[in-house]
């Protein structure tokens, strides 16, 4: 393990010092073409960077109930109209409670039937007891015979059976009943949540049939909580997760920022037109109602981000020179034998070992006399637009950002326009 240590620290001196030879280089050369050249310079600034991945949405309320009819009947009355805002157990519309009463009526009636026929059944088997226990007092006496005392324990019975059949009748016909008067409850409609009136579906004088389906009459939807449920690739919803920080602008405010955070990903996707696409669920209060139902946003994931960072524009950044050291180098001699690292190498080391995915690049410096200096720098975060220097360069310090004029050392980085990636560690 100490050799593949020393191995790895002895392969980057040979590249630090490769970086020190160019910019040498490069002073002596640009120093002599400072007067014939005009370069497009810009400022690095301290400031916050986020990478994100877009998407497109849709704007719509959180919680929404559709409110209809359970039973059949003319619409009688609308007590709201589109936009009332209206409280959970608020009396909405009713419905014709004619045939609801009617069949309450008539159930009343059958079961006050029904009791007054178990009072005469009652009486009856009271009179059918009285026999039976006559007749078997005379029968232990001999005083009867042995065919009238069974019939009139045989009566007792038959009249003990009708009184509990009646029992049934009254337990059905009440249970009929109560079905009758929800029935009749349910010709008035009430709002099962609060919130805000968004279309009607029925009006006035209109018949609805329960039937088969339960016709809609409104829709009521809490606007204070909206869901913007946006599509995303499938290319991008391995980046995106339970809890994730987001945000979003609208097409009639652009400029601002609606900070949200990601509720859900749902896991059957849509396929339109062969491709695979996620909804992810964000939720977001909207106390003074500015948001509204079907609004288009455009999303935006953050996948990395940093505060306060060291920022430059992406075309100040060059490719770092690379060399492809030799295995002697890595391998032979002693530890003893070798140049110690100069302290601008050693600070570079500790700063790359400090943060292993930051990329490796080279900005053109404007020094205070004017002359171009080459360093080479840490690169973290980047945008289409910025990028964060993570080691190398300062806040206030002017590199050239690049134009027809400037120098190239080895072409652009990879990816400057490419899809963000998560944010190095160490940062």
């Amino acid at each position: 393990m100490a050799r593949k240590s020393s191995t790895r620290r002895w392969i980057i001196i040979p590249l630090v010092a490769l970086a020190l030879a160019v910019t040498a280089y490069f002073f002596v050369s640009l120093s002599s073409k400072g007067d014939q050249e005009t370069f497009q310079t810009a400022d690095a600034t301290r400031g916050d960077i986020d990478v994100t991945i877009s998407a497109a949405g849709k704007i719509t309320p959180k919680e929404k109930v559709a409110v209809g009819a359970q039973v059949s009947g003319q619409l009688e009355k609308l007590y709201v109209d589109v936009g009332d805002k209206v409280e959970a157990g608020e009396l909405l519309a009713q419905i014709d409670a004619t045939i609801a009463t009617t069949g309450v009526e008539g159930n009343r009636a059958q079961l006050k039937e029904l009791r007054a026929t178990r009072k005469q059944q009652q009486a009856s088997l009271e009179l059918l007891k009285s026999e039976a226990d006559r007749a078997t007092m005379l029968y232990k006496a001999d005083a009867l015979a042995r065919a009238d005392y069974e019939s009139a324990l045989a009566q007792y019975e038959i009249a003990q059976g009708k009184l509990e059949a009646i029992d049934a009748q009254i337990e059905r016909q009440s249970s009929a009943l109560q079905a009758d008067l929800a029935s009749l409850e349910f010709t008035k409609i009430y709002a099962p949540i609060s919130g805000t009136v968004v279309s009607l579906d029925a009006v006035e004088g209109q018949t609805l049939n329960a039937n088969q389906t339960a016709p809609t009459i409104l829709t009521i939807a809490d606007l204070t909580t909206m869901t913007v449920e946006t599509d995303v690739s499938e290319a991008d919803v391995l980046r995106i997760s339970e809890g994730q920080s987001a945000w979003f602008t609208t097409l009639g405010d652009s400029e601002y920022r609606w900070q949200t955070k990601v509720r859900q990903v749902l896991p059957t996707p849509e396929v339109l037109n062969d491709v695979v696409l996620y909804k992810a669920l964000l939720d977001v209060d909207n106390p003074e109602g500015r948001l509204r139902t079907e609004m288009t946003a455009q999303v935006f994931f953050v996948v990395g981000s940093a505060k306060d960072a060291v920022l430059v524009p992406i075309t100040a950044l060059q490719a770092a020179p690379t060399r492809r050291p030799r295995a002697a180098e890595g391998a032979a001699g002693s530890d003893a034998k070798r140049p110690t690292p100069p302290p601008q190498a050693a600070a570079f080391k500790a700063a790359r070992e400090a943060n292993p995915e930051a990329e490796v690049a080279t900005v053109l410096v404007v020094a205070a006399d004017g002359q171009l200096q080459p360093r080479m720098v840490l690169t973290g975060l980047r945008t289409r637009s910025q990028a964060e220097v993570l080691y190398g360069l300062k806040a206030g310090e002017t590199v050239v950002s690049g134009n027809a004029g400037a120098p190239k050392l080895s072409g652009m980085p990879g990816r400057p326009n490419g899809p963000p990636r998560p944010p190095p560690m160490g940062h």
